[in-house]
């Protein structure tokens, strides 16, 4: 066997071993492979190993993975012209690998753009305390709205969520003097509400007392033995209710000028001024003088 024959055969084993690697494919579980034949798609395979054929057959390999792209922080003008910097995440995977490919040119630089022209569309159109509170309804908005687009690309987009609002300095000093003027007047409000109950409770209490006279003498001697525990030079003196009352009822007769009422079968004394008031005597007494 001459050499000129050896390099032959050697030469066409080894194109022989290159055909077989380069028609021999792997592709990973969470991976398909995208299949064009002289340039016309026949399909995706995949996960696995199969064949293809080599110098004619051709795969794009597509990643089905979810993909978590942080969209950079856009300068939005909200509906209220307040000037804001938000940032957001989204999370989109490839639901069809054939479309992702032949759709659109490159998914991933896609779904990123439309997601950025939909978060300043969207938060253009709503006011500040919509986005500061109502962010669950915006991110579903906006989620629906990219979803929209990317779905002829083969592409799913489950979520986007707006990560941070950077609001300018003046907006958080007026923010923060919005929410302190917020906790008072709740503070206020909540004092007024105790006062009216506590009011409330107390005129109940006197009511009770009112009609039990016992239970303010009971009243008075459990107050009595909280004073006499912390040793102290308190001194308390009860006065009853109806010595009150009556010291009550004698000044408006002064005031009403109406002396006070002479029972009958007694004398009656006028007192002026500069004279002695001696006693009168009874007619059945004896005179010692």
């Amino acid at each position: 066997m001459t050499s000129a024959l050896l390099y032959g055969l050697g030469g066409a084993l080894f194109i022989a071993l290159g055909l077989l690697y380069a028609s021999i494919k792997i592709v990973n579980e969470y991976e398909r492979g995208v299949i064009f034949r002289l340039g016309r798609v026949i399909g995706a395979k995949g996960p696995g190993l199969f064949f293809i054929i080599p110098l004619i057959d051709r795969m794009i390999k597509v990643n089905l993975q979810t993909v978590t792209f942080d969209i950079p922080p856009q300068d939005v003008i909200t509906k209220d012209n307040v000037t804001l910097r938000v940032n957001a995440v989204a999370y989109f995977n490839v639901v069809d690998p054939v479309r992702a490919v032949v759709a659109v040119q490159n998914y991933l630089v896609a779904t990123s753009q439309i997601a950025q022209t939909t978060l300043r569309s969207v938060l253009g159109q709503v006011e500040l305390d919509d986005l500061l509170l109502k962010r669950d309804e915006i991110n579903t908005q906006l989620q629906q709205i990219v979803d929209g687009v990317t779905d002829p690309w083969g592409v799913k987009v489950t979520l986007v969520e707006v990560k941070d609002v950077e609001l300018p300095e003046t907006m958080r000093r007026a923010m923060g003097r919005q929410a302190e003027a917020e906790r008072e007047r709740r503070s206020k409000i909540i004092h007024a509400e105790g006062e009216r109950e506590a009011a409330t409770s107390l005129g109940a209490a006197a009511d009770v007392l009112d009609r039990s006279p016992g239970a303010m003498q009971l009243r008075l001697l459990s107050t009595m033995a909280e004073v006499a525990v912390e040793r102290n030079s308190t001194l308390i003196f009860p006065i009853p209710i109806e010595l009150l009352r009556f010291a009550q009822t004698f000044t408006d007769n002064q005031a009403n000028g109406a002396g006070p009422a002479v029972a009958e079968g007694e004398d009656s004394v006028e007192v002026h001024a500069g004279t002695t008031v001696r006693p009168a005597t009874l007619p059945n007494e004896a005179n010692p003088s």
